[in-house]
């Protein structure tokens, strides 16, 4: 009986000793993780300046959010600057995934290639801003000195001061940085498939594309389903290309390169309306979920329903 006792004193111990070791990663977490969250929803419901005292105003900032043109305009842009990018993208890591993928041409010092296209995912946005930005200079810039230079245009383009180009700018200088994440991603998931599906392929005749689309990419889909939801989310949160290449939260030229964050930061961080920017966050956040669901829906929804059937 005093086995026992002892054993389970020492159970005990053992028990507390782990919570010990696991209370400074749960403090942390509460503190900068789920504290802001909860504090910002409290905010949303609340006429707060960011200073003084809150004064509870119910719905008005979410029905303030919903009512005001200039947030669907932002929206709009996040949404446009987000599916030229996404096309790009993705577009752009398939082709590369498909080319370093075919068992019958291999193609040698894959790492190296990978570390290359990886490699402006490392670039700081903000060295990336000024690259472009120098690049792209409507008077001086290097590319508009080669197009004229080499007579394919007149005048110089103003690639970031026009409404027609600027949202587009951004899509590609977005896919530039990221398309190597999105490609080592996608090798990783055609690695782990057994190279017996691609050798019986081959053997049958299939072609690069039929071989893609056959097998390769079914078997991508839950690669696919995570990349076009982390996509979705960056790029709804787009701030930091569009801030520092087209400057301030304006989103000149026009508007057109404002997005929902630039819109948030400006009343929270400008205009001191913390309350409306919290809810134009969970507004953001609600946006983000529906997306999110109806990305997961269109790709295993319909499988979900044949297997019932």
């Amino acid at each position: 009986m005093a086995g026992k006792a002892l054993e389970g004193g020492r159970k005990k111990s053992v028990d507390r000793t782990g919570y010990f070791f696991v209370a400074p990663f749960v403090i942390v977490f509460f503190i900068f993780n789920v504290y802001p969250v909860v504090r910002t929803f409290y905010l949303s419901f609340t006429d707060y300046k960011g200073f003084g005292d809150a004064m509870f105003t119910g719905g008005t900032n979410y029905l303030r959010v919903l009512q005001d043109k200039f947030f669907w305009k932002a929206l709009g842009n996040t949404a446009r600057i987000w599916s030229v990018n996404i096309v790009l993208q993705l577009g752009l890591a398939l082709a590369l995934t498909i080319a370093f993928s075919d068992i019958k041409y291999k193609i040698r010092g894959l790492a190296v290639f990978r570390a290359l296209y990886y490699l402006p995912n490392l670039i700081a946005a903000t060295s990336v801003a000024f690259l472009f930005k120098t690049l792209l200079d409507w008077r001086y810039g290097t590319l508009n000195q080669l197009l004229v230079g080499a007579g394919i245009t007149a005048d110089p383009i103003n690639w970031l001061g026009s409404t027609a180009t600027a949202p587009y700018v951004l899509s590609v200088i977005g896919a530039w940085m990221w398309f190597g994440n999105y490609f080592i991603m996608l090798m990783a998931g055609v690695q782990g498939i057994s190279r017996d599906y691609f050798e019986a392929a081959a053997i049958d005749g299939a072609g690069r594309m039929k071989t893609f689309t056959k097998i390769t990419l079914p078997l991508l889909k839950p690669i696919l389903l995570y990349v076009g939801i982390t996509s979705l989310i960056g790029g709804l949160q787009m701030f930091d290309l569009p801030f520092l290449i087209c400057g301030g939260t304006a989103g000149n030229p026009g508007g057109s390169t404002q997005t929902v964050v630039m819109y948030l930061y400006k009343f929270g961080f400008e205009t001191n309306q913390v309350g409306f920017a919290s809810a134009v966050a969970y507004v953001l956040f609600i946006i983000i979920l529906l997306f999110s669901v109806l990305q997961f829906q269109m790709m295993y929804g319909k499988k979900k329903e044949g297997n019932k059937r």
